[in-house]
């Protein structure tokens, strides 16, 4: 147990820091809640509660886009550099929706989400993919018709909680979801843009036998300063639709 002097440093460091960024504190599948990785709590117990999500540094953001950080988080220059594999994974069925609970999100952070998977070799709980291409685009949603963005007004709208569903054909196995919002309220220059990447492990069970051929690729390596959408300046003209960076999403699986 966390001794109560340490629960009230760590709730004051919560409540100073969340509220500035965010992470994904909660994965529901089914009736099955999974809480998340939770970066100011769970470093400080004896023994730290076991989790599907790979451990984050905190609710901060990744800005240089050539480092591992950018694959499923890290702080490279704090010390931290990239994740590592986390001891469980949630079993999903291919088809299935998968909710993702993020932490209270600032409204002026406004940019797309974006997931992706990647089928591991191996156990994943050993698994580092490295810098291989290994990663396909499953969904995204980024600026509406009119205006709306996915990470603030659309998140906002649905109570903080996006939901994605798993390829119903999608080959069985063991996958890592990469989920990330990217934020582009200052992301007029590089470097600017924001990324909060968030990776989960499942296995997916199936019948089906689709699995993409083309289109996979690396992070880092996915994104630069020169992949549309990674700069973008939010506040010059808002009526200009946003490209949304990153391969097409595979619809193989559907």
């Amino acid at each position: 147990m966390i001794s109560p002097i340490l629960a009230l440093f760590i709730a004051a460091l919560t409540a100073t820091r969340v509220d500035a960024h965010g992470y994904v504190q909660e994965v529901v599948i089914g009736d099955t809640h999974y809480t998340g990785y939770l970066p100011y709590q769970d470093p400080y117990y004896p023994v730290p509660p076991e989790r599907i999500i790979r451990p984050i540094p905190g609710n901060g953001p990744v800005t240089d886009l050539s480092l591992i950080d950018v694959q499923c988080n890290g702080y490279t220059d704090g010390g931290v550099v990239g994740s590592k594999p986390a001891p469980l994974f949630a079993p999903v069925a291919a088809g299935q929706d998968i909710k993702l609970n993020w932490t209270t999100w600032p409204d002026s952070h406004v940019g797309p989400m974006i997931t992706y998977l990647a089928r591991a070799p191996t156990d994943i709980t050993q698994w580092m993919p490295g810098d291989a291409a290994v990663w396909f685009k499953v969904a995204e949603s980024g600026k509406t018709a009119d205006g709306k963005w996915a990470a603030t007004d659309l998140l906002s709208a649905a109570n903080s909680i996006y939901t994605f569903t798993i390829p119903p054909k999608l080959k069985p196995g063991q996958y890592i979801i990469r989920h990330e919002i990217i934020a582009l309220h200052g992301a007029f220059e590089y470097p600017g843009a924001q990324d909060y990447p968030s990776c989960i492990q499942i296995e997916v069970s199936g019948t089906g036998n689709a699995f993409p051929t083309d289109g996979l690729v690396s992070f880092p390596g996915a994104y630069t300063e020169d992949t549309p959408g990674i700069v973008f300046d939010v506040y010059d003209d808002p009526s200009l639709p946003y490209p949304i960076p990153g391969p097409a999403v595979w619809t193989g699986g559907n």
